[in-house]
């Protein structure tokens, strides 16, 4: 079927708005988008238009069509640049600093904007987070503190509505998460100490954000991080 030049920019504007929500984390990768017919009431247009915005972006990858089940959101977005990277850490310890280098700057910055910008949703998710922490520290559950622990991160990520930020975020994730858990199991297992002050720095981190105090939130971040690089230098190789 030819589709007509008002088609077209139709089909190319609802394209731009579903990129978005791919971009922002509205649709995170593997997430099930809604219906066509849903979609087709949000973006005031046809079903048809819908099905050949979701056909073109499934052909470059970004979303996946799943007989009898739906359309979800890929990985393609952060699969590109991350994959890489868990190997290289594993194999060359050295890079560990530059990496905690990294989260300094993009995590404090990201969590100054989550304080500035959070919603009820982004708050909800933040504490819902905080409280799984909280519980397998009641457990001492270092597996379970170590992802909550990364989930965490990735709610104050959300919470920015900072498209790059976000991006950069979700693109090096694998590499981030399995940082941020390894370092996180690895200071753990040190003593109980360790766990203490990480869920310490965790609350006042979650309370600076959840209460709308940008500055203090970066500065958590960063003593946060911090305190892990000191850990990290300090270990054996």
């Amino acid at each position: 079927m030819t589709i007509g030049t008002g088609a077209r920019g139709r089909v190319e504007a609802v394209m731009r708005r579903m990129e978005t929500s791919l971009l922002d984390g509205t649709w995170p990768a593997g997430s099930r988008l809604p219906a066509e017919r849903l979609l087709a009431e949000q973006y005031g247009v046809s079903r048809n238009t819908v099905r050949e915005a979701i056909q073109r972006l499934a052909a470059r990858g970004l979303l996946q069509s799943r007989r009898g089940a739906g359309v979800f959101a890929t990985d393609k977005l952060r699969a590109g640049i991350a994959s890489p990277w868990g190997q290289l850490v594993a194999d060359h310890p050295a890079l560990r600093d530059d990496i905690l280098e990294f989260r300094r700057v993009l995590e404090g910055a990201t969590a100054h904007f989550a304080a500035l910008r959070a919603n009820a949703a982004d708050i909800k998710r933040i504490r819902a987070s905080m409280r799984e922490l909280e519980r397998a520290r009641a457990r001492d559950d270092k597996e379970s503190e170590a992802s909550a622990d990364a989930q965490l991160h990735d709610a104050i990520a959300l919470a920015s509505h900072n498209t790059m930020f976000l991006h950069l975020h979700t693109s090096v994730l694998g590499m981030l998460r399995e940082h941020i858990t390894s370092n996180g199991t690895d200071l753990r297992a040190e003593n109980r100490e360790a766990s203490d002050q990480l869920l310490v720095q965790h609350r006042t981190l979650c309370d600076a954000i959840c209460n709308g105090r940008p500055e203090e939130a970066r500065t958590a971040m960063h003593a946060h991080i911090d305190f892990v690089r000191n850990r990290v230098r300090n270990e054996p190789d």
